[in-house]
């Protein structure tokens, strides 16, 4: 056996102490102190600052001009964006002027004067000239189908009296017909927005086209 074997058992550190070292802060922040007096003198001394300038300057320089690209970039997309909504603005702007212009049209071509107070009232801005719209049209509609022959009192009789092969909208007259007789019945407690009076309108408007009323 040898016999220092037992001494350099004894000459070993404790268990643990070289682990704990590593967690002391005076042993790490000595490090530190340490490690920064040999760095900094050695990044800061003149063969490095030299060496490192040119780099360094080209960097600064890349780094520059992509910021200021990008910065362009920023106003042009910007610049695009708002050229686009102000052309979808005049696209919009300019197809509300064409259906305006066309609806006039048709006013002024119709032949019906009745069919002309229609559209007035339709193009007015009171919720109640609307109404009025509605129920002059569906007036309208009763002296069609007397004209085409259908029996019966009211437009609803005459309705009753009809079938899809001698009135083709059949199913469109009774639907607008109902919404007459909702505003009838309802009054000021029917809602009725202008978006919705015009495509009733449309549907009365598609019937007396069909027959030449108007």
């Amino acid at each position: 056996m040898d016999p220092y074997a037992f001494q350099n058992v004894n000459n070993l550190p404790p268990s643990g102490t070289t682990s704990i070292k590593y967690l002391d802060p005076a042993y790490l922040f000595g490090h530190m102190y340490d490690f920064f007096r040999w760095f900094f003198p050695f990044v800061f001394r003149r063969e490095t600052v030299e060496t490192l300038y040119t780099p360094l300057t080209f960097l600064s320089i890349f780094f520059i001009a992509i910021i200021i690209y990008t910065t362009v970039r920023m106003f042009e997309i910007r610049k695009k964006e708002h050229a686009h909504v102000h052309h979808e603005l005049e696209e919009y702007a300019h197809s509300q002027r064409e259906k305006s212009k066309l609806m006039k049209e048709k006013e002024d071509q119709s032949k019906n004067e009745r069919w002309r107070e229609v559209l007035a009232y339709l193009f007015s801005h009171s919720s109640s000239d609307w109404k009025m719209a509605i129920m002059e049209a569906d007036a309208m509609l009763d002296n069609l189908m007397g004209q085409l022959g259908f029996q019966g009192e009211t437009l609803g009789d005459k309705l009753k009296s009809a079938n899809q092969d001698s009135f083709h909208r059949l199913t469109n007259a009774w639907e607008v017909h109902t919404i007459r007789n909702r505003i009838a019945h309802e009054g000021l407690g029917f809602e009725l927005s202008q978006h919705e009076a015009k495509r009733v309108i449309a549907i009365y408007e598609q019937i007396f086209h069909e027959f030449g009323f108007i």
